[in-house]
C-alpha cells in the first residue's frame, strides 16, 4: 500500500498553469500524435496494453459465473474510470518520447515510483472510490427498477431487458447515471493526471488545474470525452481485444491534448 506523503515543497510552491483556449483542430492533432506515438511504440507497449483487455475479460467470467450478470455491464463500464490511471504509463512513454529520450517500455511504471508517486496514488485512489459508488448506484437501479422481475439467466435478462417497462428505465437511469460519473471523470482527470506526470504537484491543485481547463473548453472536452466514450465502445466488440490499441491511443492521445490546454513554459 502506498502511503500518501504530505506535500513537498516543490508542490507546495507550485503555481498554477496558465490553460488555454484550444479548438476542435487540436482535438484531431491529439489524436494523429497519439497514433503516431503508437506505431512507433506498440510492440513495446502491446504487452501492458493488453492487460486491459484481459482484466475484462476475468470481470465478465466472473460475473456471469457467479449469476451476477445485471452487474456485467455496470462492472465494464466501471472500469473505464480507472482508465487515466493506467494511462499515467503511456504519459510517460509520451512525455519521454517527446523530449527525445529513451521511451522503452521499461519507463512505464517510472511515475509509480517517481517524485509525484503519492499524488497519483491520491488520485487513484479518488478513482477507485468513485468506481465504487459508480457500482452501488447501478446495483440500486436495478433493484428499484428490475429487481422485482428476478430473471434467472443473462438470456432472461437481456429479453426483459428490451421488452418490460422496467427495463427501459433501467436503461436510461442507468445511461444517465453513467453519465454522471463518466463526465466527473473526465473534468477531474483530462489534465490532472499528465499534470502530475509532468512535474511535481499535488492531487488537488493538478484536479484544479483539470477543472479549469474543463470550464474554459466545455465544448472541446465535451467531444474529446464523446470520442474516448465511442472508441472505447468500439473497441469492446471483439472481445475487448481491440483495447489493446485503443488504450494506447488514447493514452498517448490525452498527452498531446494536455500539452495543448496547459501552458507548460511557465515556471513552476
Amino acid at each position: 500500500m502506498v502511503a500518501i506523503a504530505p506535500f513537498t515543497p516543490a508542490a507546495s510552491s507550485f503555481q498554477p498553469p496558465v490553460v488555454r483556449e484550444i479548438s476542435r483542430a487540436d482535438l484531431s492533432w491529439a489524436l494523429r500524435e497519439g497514433w503516431s506515438d503508437f506505431l512507433d511504440k506498440r510492440g513495446d507497449i502491446i504487452l501492458a496494453a493488453v492487460l486491459y483487455p484481459v482484466l475484462m475479460l476475468v470481470v465478465a467470467g466472473v460475473t456471469l459465473g457467479e449469476r451476477l450478470f445485471p452487474l456485467l455491464l455496470p462492472l465494464i463500464a466501471g472500469l473505464s474510470l480507472l482508465g487515466p490511471l493506467i494511462a499515467v504509463g503511456f504519459y510517460e512513454l509520451a512525455r519521454r518520447r517527446e523530449e527525445g529520450r529513451d521511451a522503452h517500455w521499461a519507463h512505464f511504471l517510472d511515475p509509480f515510483h517517481g517524485p509525484s508517486a503519492a499524488q497519483i496514488a491520491a488520485l487513484g485512489i479518488f478513482l477507485a472510490l468513485l468506481f465504487l459508488a459508480w457500482i452501488g448506484v447501478a446495483w440500486a437501479i436495478y433493484q428499484e427498477t428490475f429487481g422485482m422481475l428476478q430473471p434467472a439467466d443473462l438470456a432472461t435478462f437481456l429479453g426483459l431487458l428490451f421488452t418490460t417497462s422496467e427495463g427501459w428505465q433501467l436503461i436510461l437511469f442507468g445511461n444517465l447515471a453513467g453519465f454522471l460519473f463518466a463526465a466527473i471523470t473526465l473534468v477531474t482527470t483530462v489534465v490532472s493526471f499528465p499534470l502530475l506526470v509532468d512535474r511535481p504537484v499535488d492531487f488537488v491543485a493538478a484536479v484544479q488545474t483539470s477543472l479549469r481547463a474543463a470550464r474554459r473548453n466545455p465544448v472541446e472536452i465535451a467531444i474529446w470525452g464523446l470520442i474516448v466514450a465511442v472508441l472505447l465502445a468500439l473497441a469492446c466488440i471483439p472481445l475487448f481485444m481491440g483495447l489493446a490499441v485503443v488504450l494506447p491511443v488514447l493514452g498517448y492521445a490525452s498527452w498531446h491534448l494536455y500539452t495543448r490546454l496547459v501552458d507548460r513554459s511557465a515556471p513552476d
